[in-house]
């Protein structure tokens, strides 16, 4: 039995899908230990009211900046510690959590363990992980009785279902002297025309299209279907489509209702950025692709004369 911190994360007014999945890796880790879950900054009212879920026994709000700030975060998550004493703290492995997680886990003297993919806490934290671009799963034993983790996104599901935890508001007395920064606004950079994460439906395009002028076919099937464009890696470092379009290890983790890999082979940096999605279909000519071994729908065929099929059939 542990207790476990956990602490939400939330972006430009709305949580991120990542402070759902904290709630169901904390609930696991704590057993019949009690979740506690920070909000930090933000509508925390707002927050707090939609991140009443079940496993959570009580949510602490600390009214400090309307968005991510590492020094406060920093601060408040030390304090939270100091008054809840919690056996783990439990933050996102993203940008944000990757920010502040090493200087809350010095400040606070515990070991710290980036990018979960699963936790067992029988007698002792043991953190998976994957190593060597995914290759290789490994496991961590943690020799201490406190640690911080960052838990890789999409790997556990979002809670859903709703709860009744306490919520009270966390004052704590923040330095204002260590507090060095703070976020004037947002600019989104290169090619930030949609954002993939947000997309219910992609369709991802992988080295199978052989060259950039195919790429009008692929686009007309994610056209018909209302989807979003998206690809492999290749296809990005050829410069055919933008950075922001990549999934994968090195691009981003989507989550979608329904993912199309259209020539796409399934290698494991690949993978590791759609493995979450709610439906998978696969397109490719060779059966044996690893592709197929994650997907819930197979074609095995030319993508040249499949995709054309499926956008008659979906106009």
């Amino acid at each position: 039995m542990s207790d476990v911190l956990a602490v939400a994360e939330h972006r430009r007014g709305e949580l991120r899908d990542v402070s759902f999945e904290l709630v169901t890796a904390g609930a696991e880790l704590a057993g019949d230990g009690n979740l506690h879950l920070a909000i930090i900054g933000g509508d925390v009212d707002a927050f707090a009211e939609e991140l009443s879920l079940d496993g959570v026994d009580t949510i602490h709000t600390v009214a400090e900046g309307d968005e991510f700030n590492h020094d406060v975060y920093v601060q408040a998550v030390a304090a939270l510690y100091e008054e809840l004493a919690p056996t783990y703290v439990l933050m996102g492995n993203t940008v944000n959590g990757l920010d502040y997680a090493p200087a809350v886990a010095e400040s606070l003297d515990i070991p710290l363990v980036t990018d979960a993919i699963g936790l067992e806490n029988d007698g002792g934290l043991v953190v998976t992980r994957e190593m060597y671009a995914s290759k290789v799963e490994s496991t961590v034993e943690v020799d201490a009785d406190n640690a911080a983790v960052t838990i890789r996104s999409a790997e556990w599901e979002p809670t859903e279902a709703a709860g009744e935890p306490a919520i009270e508001a966390f004052d704590f007395e923040l330095d204002e002297s260590r507090v060095r920064s703070r976020v004037t606004g947002f600019e989104e950079v290169g090619g930030g025309d949609v954002d993939i994460t947000d997309a219910d439906v992609l369709v991802s395009v992988g080295r199978g299209i052989e060259e950039e002028e195919n790429l009008e076919l692929v686009q007309n099937l994610a056209d018909a279907l209302g989807a979003t464009l998206s690809s492999s890696r290749p296809i990005v470092d050829n410069g055919w489509l933008p950075k922001d379009r990549q999934v994968g290890q090195s691009g981003k983790v989507v989550t979608p209702k329904f993912y199309i890999a259209v020539g796409i082979s399934g290698a494991v940096q690949h993978v590791a950025g759609m493995k979450g999605a709610e439906n998978i279909v696969a397109i490719n000519t060779d059966p044996d692709a690893p592709i197929f071994d994650i997907a819930d729908y197979g074609i095995v065929g030319d993508l040249f004369d499949v995709v054309p099929e499926l956008i008659e059939q979906f106009e």
